[in-house]
């Protein structure tokens, strides 16, 4: 992949690319919609990334190249904003953006842009573009940024040029992301920890529902307005309560259910999950693979049932493999309504899970079925 990036950029600018970054999708193993209720999330980078070529010129113009979809985009430095009709560029320029909002002298640069992460199956193409385009300007303007802080940075370029009010978590796991290790992250005070991923003998395998419904955006919003309704009628009782991450079932029986009965089955769908996150945690630390399979099937079902944010196509992948041996854990992963499940599977067992799935799947639901086996890699760096 360096190889060829390095001479495709030198084919388009004559001359090599000063730096290039690797910088990875992620899966989230547990705790789904709990980053805007200000609980806790476990994601981790894999081994499917972005990967972006740049040199710095010595004039305000920005060449950029989307090596994959054979785009080119061109603005200058004086003329950064977001831009309707293509998106791809909107994630490289809304992340130099964020040099000059800090006050960051920015030259003009130019960028190829190449990535083997599915594009719309929720493993956070988007995020890993944003964190490679702040790691090399960061590199290259020898900036010093704290990872951190770039996280931060690549979540506002999402924010201010693609549109989309994402948590913090994709970009945080793209960019802190280590090999066999999971990610606690406090999606509240941004304080984290590594949990050991160590699974031997099993992969992560996604299953790609190759739907998006066009429920997804609108179902979201609702989502969280549902879960600020919740806050607010215990709020009156309990203003300490700042958000779901601070109640309690008790709670939620007490000061919701009996008023309002969906918007109690989506609040306590969040309270439990948050609680499964940290049993999900002890289960890694006691080797109880197993039992975190467990947390992830019962994340499935509240998120199908309670929180309805599921649909068939997700639903069929995780029924089918439920009783499987070799399918230790499944849930769906996401915002909701298509994209991914993730499943924790014997790797000796995929090649046959696959053929039997992929037909059954495609038959039921008239859609291809595609796959990803990922495995567990190190955050965004300069290769």
């Amino acid at each position: 992949m360096k190889t060829q990036l390095a001479q495709y950029f030198f084919e388009q600018y004559h001359h090599q690319p000063t730096v290039i970054v690797r910088s990875p999708g992620r899966v989230n193993i547990i705790g789904e919609h709990a980053d805007y209720n200000n609980g806790f999330v476990l994601p981790a980078a894999i081994d499917k990334a972005a990967y972006l070529a740049v040199s710095l010129r010595d004039d305000q113009e920005i060449h950029l190249t989307a090596l994959d979809l054979n785009e080119k985009f061109s603005t200058t430095v004086d003329e950064l904003k977001p831009i309707g009709d293509v998106s791809w560029p909107n994630y490289i320029l809304g992340s130099a953006a964020q040099f000059l909002k800090h006050g960051i002298q920015l030259p003009g640069f130019n960028a190829v842009l190449t990535s083997n992460v599915p594009i719309g199956a929720g493993l956070s193409s988007s995020a890993a573009v944003e964190c490679a385009t702040v790691f090399a300007l960061n590199h290259l303007l020898k900036t010093n940024i704290e990872r951190v802080a770039m996280v931060a940075m690549a979540q506002k370029a999402e924010h201010e040029y693609a549109g989309v009010m994402c948590g913090i978590m994709d970009q945080f796991a793209s960019m802190m992301g280590k090999a066999n290790q999971v990610i606690k992250l406090d999606c509240r005070s941004l304080e984290y920890e590594y949990v050991p991923f160590k699974l031997d003998g099993i992969k992560i395998l996604l299953l790609n529902t190759n739907v998006k419904h066009s429920l997804a955006s609108s179902e979201y919003n609702t989502r969280r307005l549902e879960c600020m309704q919740a806050v607010e009628m215990i709020q009156a009782y309990h203003p300490e309560v700042q958000s779901l991450r601070d109640a309690t079932v008790e709670m939620l029986d007490q000061y919701v259910l009996p008023f309002n009965d969906l918007v109690y089955q989506r609040s306590r769908f969040v309270v439990d999950e948050m609680e499964r996150l940290n049993q999900a945690c002890q289960f890694l630390q006691d080797d109880n693979i197993p039992a975190l399979g467990n947390c992830m099937f019962k994340t499935h079902d509240g998120l199908s049932r309670q929180y309805e944010v599921s649909c068939k196509e997700l639903d069929y992948l995780v029924d089918f493999v439920r009783s499987r041996k070799e399918v230790i854990g499944a849930r769906m992963m996401g915002g909701g309504f298509g994209g991914c499940t993730i499943n924790l599977v014997q790797e000796d067992k995929i090649e046959s899970l696959i053929n039997s799935i992929k037909p059954a799947y495609e038959e039921a639901m008239g859609l291809p079925l595609d796959y990803y086996i990922a495995t567990i890699q190190n955050g965004t760096e300069i290769i």
